[in-house]
C-alpha cells in the first residue's frame, strides 16, 4: 500500500510507482493531510465525490481545502480554499469541470476546476446541507438540510421551489431516481414519496413496512437503473424496495455484530445494464461489506475496527471505492483486486429471505436467523408457491415442451404469439427478451480474458476508415471487435465485421458482455457459411436467396439478370450490414424482434422480402449506380409489410429450395467458455494472416527505414540548423568583436585624455604644495634663526660673566696667596671661607650646567617632535619625505656652524685663560717641590680607593663631551697649584679637602665644551693623579677623617643642587 501525505503542496502525483494493492485490502493509495508547520497537525477529510467518468474525484477537508484527484493521470490539485468546511458535494453537472459544495454557513458555492473560479453562490438554507443530489442531465440540483429540501436550476442557478414541513417531520434525505424524472423525498417517520421532477406532482407513496421489521430509515440507496431502492437505519436488516411494483419485496438480516447502518451504496458493474446486485453496506463498527442481494452472500469487506470508515463513494462505472476513515485520511480500493476472489465461496454469512408475495405477509415467516452453515431457504407452503409466483405463470403459461422453456421462464412460443400479435416487443423489455431469446451466458471471465488481450492490431486504426464522433462509441466497437478477432482469427480479416456489429455496439454500448455475446451469437447462427468462400462473398448464400426470389418473383430477378445486377449487390450489402444502412433505429429493433424469434433462415427471407416489396422502384432502375444507391441508403417502406412478407416466404417456399433445409437450428453459446469457431477456409486465413503478416513486417522494416532515414535527414538538418547557427553566432561574436575593440579604442583614448590632464592637475598641485612648504619651511625657520641667535648671545654673556668671574677669583687667589704668607694663624677660618666659596662657585656651574642641560633637552625636543609633525602631516610619498630631510640637513648645518662658532669662541678664551695660569703655575712650581716630600706618606695610604674614584670618574667624564673634559682638567690644574702653594706654607694637612673638592667639582662640570681634545685630557689626568699622590702621603690620619666628613656634606649638597634642576628640565 502507498501512502501520501499532502502537506502544503497545491499539485503533484498520487503515486510515485505503479500501484498494485494487495488482495487482502485491496488499497491502492492511503492519502493523508497534514500541516508542515513547527506543531504539524491533521487536517482530516470530511467529504468525497466521483465525477460522471469515474476517474476523477473531489474531497474536501475540515478546514476548507478541496482537492481534484485524477486517479487516471495520476495527478492531485488544490482547487479551492473556502475557509471553513464542506458539508457535502456533488460533482456531476452537465459542465463537467464544475462541481457545487456546501459550506458550514448553510450556503452552496459553485467552482470550477479549471479556472479554479467562484461560479455561483446559492444561499436560502436555515441549517446545514447534509445531501446534494444532482439530476442525471445535470440541469437541477436538489440541496438537502434538517428542515428543508431545495431545488435549483443549473443553469441560472436560481431556487426553483422549495419544500416546507412540520417541525416534527423532519427530512432523512431529497435526491434523483437515476435515468428517472422522479424525486424521492424520505422523511424521519418512514413515509417516501415520489414527485414528478416539473410538474412536482405526487406519483405514488411507499406502504409502511411490516410493523415486525419496522425500523426508522436513516440511509438509503437505488440501482442505476432506478428500479430498486434500500433503506436501513438503526437495526441489522436491509429493507429492499421495488419501486416498479411499490412494494417491499426482500428483507435482508445483516449478521449480529451489524447493529445500525450508517451508508448505503450499490457497487455497479459494467454487465448488468443498471440492474446492480451488489449493494455496499457500511455499519456503525466502520466496516463497510458488500452484499450479493439476490444470493445474499458476503463478497468481500473493507476497513478495519482499528481503522474505521466514516463515509464512502464509489465510482459510477465501479472500479474505485473512496473510503473515509476516522482518523481523517482518505483511503481507495480497486474493485478489481477485491473481486479477484469472488469465484471461490465463502462461508455464507447471510439467509436468503424469500420475495413477498403480493398479498400481505409477517415478515417473522421470512426471515432466518444466521448460521455458520450451508444457506438453508425456508420452506413454502403449497398456497405461498402459488402466490409468489404469480407473475411467472402469467408470462409462461402453460408451456408445450421444454424445447422452447428458457431459464429465466420465458417461452419462444408464447414470445412469438405476443410478437406476431403485436408486431414487436415492449420497448421496455426488448433487452431482456432478446437476452432470453439468444440465451446468452453471460462468461464474465472468459470476455475478461478476451479484453485483457487489448485491441487487436487489426483494429488500431480503426477511427481512420470509421470516424465515429463518439468516443465512447468507437473505444467500445474497438474493444468488441478486437474480442471477436481473439475469439476465432477469421474475424481479424473479416471487412465487413464493423459494419454488422456496430448497430448492436450502439445497442449495448453500456455492457460490452451482452453486445459480444449477441453478436457471436448472431455469427454463429445467422450466419451460417459466409465464411466458407472467404475471403469473397458467401456465393452459397447468394445463391440460396436468388433461388427464393426465382421462385417469387422471376420478372424481377430477370430485371436484375438484364442489367448484370447479381445477387452480391442486391443481397450482401443488407446482409453484411444487416440492415443497418436502410432502416431506422426503431424499423431495425423491430426486425430483429422477428429474426432472433425465428429460425436462422429468417434473415435470409428478409432479404428476399425487402427485394419484394420494393420491386417497383427496383423495376424502374436501370444503371448500376441506381441500383448500389438504392441498397446502400434508406427507402420508403414499411417495415411490417416486409416483415409480413417474410412469414409469407417461410411459410409458402418449397422445402427443397427452403434456406432452413441447409441451415442448422439455432444454438447458443456455451457456458462459462465461448465455443471455438472454425467454419472458414483456414489455409487462407492462415495465408492472409502469414501475408498480413510478411506485409506488416515489410512496411515496419520500410518504416523503420524510413525512420533511420527521417533520423539522417534530421540529423543533417539538425547538423546545418547547428552549423548555420554557429556561423551566425561566430559571425556575430566577430562583430561583437570589432565593436568592443573599437570601444576600448575610445575608452583608452579617453582614459589617455583624462590622464594627461590628471597629470597637468597633479603638477599644478605639486608646483603649489612645494610654494606652500617653503614658505612654511621659512615661517619654521625665521622663529628659529631668532631663537638661535637670542641663544647666542645669552652664551656671549655667559662667558663673559665666567670671564670676569674667573678674573675675580684669579685676583681674590693672588690676594689670599700673599695673605697666607702673611696671615698663618687665620689658616683654618680662610679655608672654611675659600671652601664656601668655592661650593658656591660650584653650585653655581651646576646651575649652568644645568640650564644649558635643559636647553639641550628643550632644543632635541624641539627637533625631536618637529620631524613627528612632519612625518605625520607629510608621509605621503618620497619626494616630501626627501624634502623634509633636505630641511633637516639644513637645519642641522646652521646649528652645527652656531655650534662651532660658540666652540670657536670658547677655545679662545680657553686659551687667554690658559696663558694666565701658567703665569701662576712658574710662580707655585717652587713651592710644589717642597709639598710634594710632605705629601707623599700621606698619598700613599689612600691611594688605592681615589684610584677607584678617579676611575668612576674617568668613566663619568668619558661620557661627557670633549669641551668639558678640558675645562675640567684646567681647572684642576689651577686649582691645585693654589692649594699646593698655601697648604705647603702654612697647613699642609689641608690637601685632603682639596683632593675631595676636586672629585666633587669633576662630577658637576659643566658641558658646554665638548670638542675638547681627549689626548690632552689623558695627560692633565695623569699629572693630577702624581701630584695627588706626593701630597696624600704626608697627611696624618686624624685630619683626613674630618676632611673627608666635610667632603661629603658638601658633595651631597652639591649634587642635591644639581639634580633639582635636571629635573625640572626633564
Amino acid at each position: 500500500m502507498q501512502s501520501i501525505n499532502l502537506g502544503n503542496k497545491e499539485s503533484g502525483k498520487i503515486w510515485h510507482r505503479k500501484p498494485s494493492p494487495a488482495t487482502r485490502d485491496g488499497i491502492i493509495v492511503n492519502i493523508i493531510h497534514n500541516t508542515s508547520d513547527y506543531l504539524p497537525k491533521v487536517l482530516r477529510f470530511l467529504n468525497v465525490a466521483f465525477d460522471s467518468s469515474g476517474d476523477s474525484l473531489i474531497a474536501g477537508d475540515h478546514q476548507g481545502n478541496i482537492y481534484v484527484f485524477d486517479l487516471y493521470g495520476n495527478r492531485f490539485n488544490l482547487v479551492q480554499r473556502t475557509s471553513q468546511a464542506c458539508t457535502a458535494l456533488a460533482f456531476n453537472l452537465h459542465r463537467k469541470s464544475e462541481f457545487l459544495v456546501a459550506l458550514a454557513d448553510y450556503s452552496i458555492k459553485c467552482f470550477d476546476t479549471v479556472t479554479r473560479e467562484l461560479v455561483s453562490w446559492m444561499r436560502g438554507h436555515e441549517s446545514s446541507v447534509f445531501s446534494i443530489s444532482v439530476h442525471a442531465s445535470g440541469r437541477y440540483a436538489i440541496t438537502t438540510s434538517s428542515d428543508t429540501a431545495q431545488l435549483w436550476d443549473l443553469d441560472t442557478f436560481q431556487r426553483k421551489r422549495k419544500l416546507n414541513i412540520l417541525q416534527s417531520v423532519g427530512i432523512q434525505k431529497v435526491f434523483f431516481l437515476p435515468l428517472s424524472n422522479t424525486i424521492l423525498s424520505c422523511f424521519k417517520d418512514n413515509s417516501i414519496f415520489a414527485w414528478e421532477c416539473d410538474t412536482l406532482v405526487c406519483k405514488y407513496q411507499l406502504p409502511a413496512p411490516p410493523e415486525s421489521s419496522s425500523i426508522l430509515y436513516k440511509v438509503f440507496a437505488v440501482t442505476r437503473d432506478g428500479r430498486i431502492l434500500a433503506a436501513g437505519g438503526k437495526s441489522n436488516h436491509l429493507h429492499l424496495w421495488c419501486l416498479e411494483a411499490k412494494q417491499l419485496f426482500r428483507i435482508i438480516q445483516m449478521p449480529t455484530k451489524v447493529r445500525a447502518i450508517r451508508h448505503l451504496e450499490f457497487l455497479p458493474d459494467s454487465f448488468d445494464a443498471g440492474s446492480n446486485q451488489v449493494l455496499g453496506v457500511l455499519s456503525q463498527d466502520g466496516i463497510m461489506r458488500f452484499v450479493n442481494i439476490q444470493t445474499c452472500k458476503l463478497l468481500f469487506e473493507i476497513g478495519s475496527l482499528d481503522e474505521g470508515i466514516s463515509s464512502s463513494a464509489i465510482s459510477p462505472h465501479g472500479r474505485y471505492i473512496a473510503s473515509i476513515l476516522e482518523n481523517g485520511s482518505l483511503n481507495i480500493y480497486s474493485v478489481q483486486t477485491l473481486t479477484k476472489e469472488i469465484n471461490k465461496p465463502p462461508p455464507p454469512l447471510v439467509k436468503v429471505i424469500e420475495d413477498l408475495p403480493k398479498r400481505k405477509v409477517n415478515s417473522g415467516d421470512l426471515k432466518m436467523k444466521v448460521t455458520s452453515g450451508r444457506v438453508q431457504r425456508p420452506a413454502k407452503s403449497r398456497e405461498n408457491k402459488i402466490q409468489a409466483s404469480i407473475l411467472k405463470q402469467d408470462l409462461t403459461g402453460n408451456f408445450e415442451n421444454k424445447e422452447n422453456e428458457f431459464s429465466d421462464g420465458l417461452n419462444k412460443k408464447r414470445l412469438q404469439i405476443l410478437l406476431k400479435g403485436y408486431g414487436e416487443y415492449p420497448t421496455k423489455y426488448r433487452m431482456f427478451i432478446w437476452r432470453s431469446l439468444l440465451q446468452l451466458p453471460e462468461n464474465h471471465t472468459a470476455f475478461s480474458n478476451l479484453i485483457d488481450k487489448g485491441i487487436h492490431v487489426a483494429f488500431l486504426n480503426l477511427q481512420k476508415k470509421y470516424p465515429i464522433k463518439s468516443r465512447k462509441l468507437l473505444r467500445v466497437l474497438q474493444r468488441t471487435l478486437s474480442a471477436l478477432a481473439h475469439w476465432s482469427a477469421i474475424f481479424s480479416d473479416t471487412p465487413y465485421l464493423p459494419l454488422l456489429a456496430f448497430p448492436f455496439v450502439k445497442l449495448f454500448q453500456n455492457n460490452q458482455l451482452i453486445c459480444f455475446e449477441v453478436v457471436a451469437t448472431l455469427l454463429i447462427n445467422w450466419c451460417q457459411h459466409w465464411f466458407e468462400y472467404f475471403p469473397n462473398p458467401p456465393i452459397n448464400i447468394l445463391s440460396m436467396i436468388e433461388n427464393v426470389l426465382a421462385f417469387h418473383d422471376k420478372e424481377l430477378l430477370q430485371h436484375f439478370i438484364n442489367h448484370d445486377i447479381t445477387s452480391q449487390l442486391y443481397a450482401w450489402p443488407l446482409l453484411e450490414t444487416v440492415f443497418s444502412e436502410v432502416l431506422t433505429r426503431e424499423e431495425w429493433l423491430k426486425l430483429f424482434d422477428n429474426v432472433f424469434s425465428n429460425h436462422p433462415s429468417f434473415l435470409l427471407m428478409t432479404v428476399v422480402a425487402y427485394n419484394i416489396c420494393s420491386r417497383a422502384p427496383l423495376l424502374n432502375c436501370n444503371l448500376k449506380d441506381d441500383f448500389e444507391f438504392f441498397f446502400h441508403h434508406r427507402n420508403n417502406l414499411d417495415i411490417s409489410a416486409v416483415i409480413r412478407e417474410v412469414y409469407r416466404l417461410m411459410d409458402t417456399t418449397p422445402a427443397d429450395i427452403h434456406p432452413d433445409s441447409m441451415l442448422d437450428v439455432f444454438v447458443a453459446l456455451t457456458k462459462g467458455q465461448y465455443p471455438v469457431f472454425n467454419q472458414y477456409p483456414k489455409f487462407i486465413v492462415d495465408y492472409q494472416t502469414q501475408e498480413r503478416e510478411r506485409i506488416r513486417n515489410d512496411q515496419l522494416d520500410s518504416l523503420r527505414e524510413r525512420q533511420v532515414v527521417e533520423d539522417m535527414q534530421a540529423e543533417v538538418d539538425q547538423q546545418r540548423v547547428e552549423d548555420e547557427g554557429w556561423y551566425q553566432t561566430q559571425e556575430l561574436l566577430r562583430k561583437a568583436e570589432e565593436t568592443r575593440r573599437e570601444m576600448l579604442l575610445q575608452e583608452e583614448e579617453k582614459m589617455i585624455q583624462q590622464r594627461q590632464k590628471l597629470a597637468a592637475v597633479k603638477r599644478e598641485l605639486k608646483v603649489k604644495e612645494v610654494h606652500l612648504q617653503d614658505a612654511a619651511r621659512r615661517r619654521l625657520l625665521q622663529p628659529q634663526q631668532d631663537q638661535r641667535e637670542m641663544e647666542l648671545r645669552r652664551l656671549d654673556d655667559e662667558i663673559e660673566r665666567k670671564v670676569h668671574m674667573r678674573d675675580r677669583e684669579i685676583a681674590a687667589t693672588a690676594k689670599d696667596l700673599e695673605m697666607r704668607h702673611v696671615e698663618l694663624e687665620p689658616q683654618k677660618r680662610l679655608y672654611e671661607k675659600n671652601l664656601s666659596r668655592n661650593q658656591e662657585a660650584i653650585a653655581k656651574e651646576m646651575r649652568e650646567d644645568a640650564d644649558a642641560y635643559k636647553r639641550k633637552v628643550d632644543l632635541e625636543e624641539h627637533m625631536f617632535h618637529r620631524p613627528i609633525g612632519t612625518d605625520q602631516t607629510q608621509n605621503q610619498k618620497t619626494q616630501k619625505l626627501i624634502e623634509e630631510n633636505l630641511a633637516k640637513a639644513e637645519q642641522a648645518c646652521l646649528n652645527t656652524d652656531w655650534r662651532i662658532q660658540a666652540l670657536h669662541k670658547q677655545r679662545c678664551d680657553d686659551l687667554h685663560r690658559n696663558e694666565c695660569y701658567q703665569e701662576v703655575a712658574k710662580l707655585l712650581r717652587k713651592n710644589r717641590k717642597k709639598e710634594m716630600e710632605v705629601l707623599n706618606a700621606v698619598m700613599e695610604g689612600e691611594a688605592k680607593k681615589w684610584e677607584e674614584a678617579e676611575e668612576k670618574d674617568f668613566h663619568l667624564k668619558s661620557e661627557k663631551k670633549a669641551a668639558a673634559l678640558s675645562d675640567a682638567s684646567r681647572r684642576w690644574f689651577l686649582e691645585n697649584e693654589t692649594h699646593d702653594a698655601l697648604e705647603n706654607a702654612q697647613h699642609p694637612y689641608h690637601k685632603v679637602p682639596r683632593c675631595q673638592d676636586e672629585w666633587v667639582a669633576s662630577s658637576c662640570l659643566p658641558r658646554t665644551s665638548q670638542l675638547k681634545d681627549i689626548s690632552e685630557m689623558e695627560s692633565l689626568t695623569q699629572i693630577s693623579l702624581n701630584q695627588r699622590k706626593t701630597h696624600w702621603d704626608t697627611m696624618e690620619w686624624d685630619l683626613m677623617e674630618r676632611v673627608r666628613n666635610l667632603r661629603q656634606r658638601l658633595a651631597t649638597q652639591a649634587r642635591n643642587r644639581c639634580q633639582t634642576p635636571h629635573l625640572l628640565a626633564t
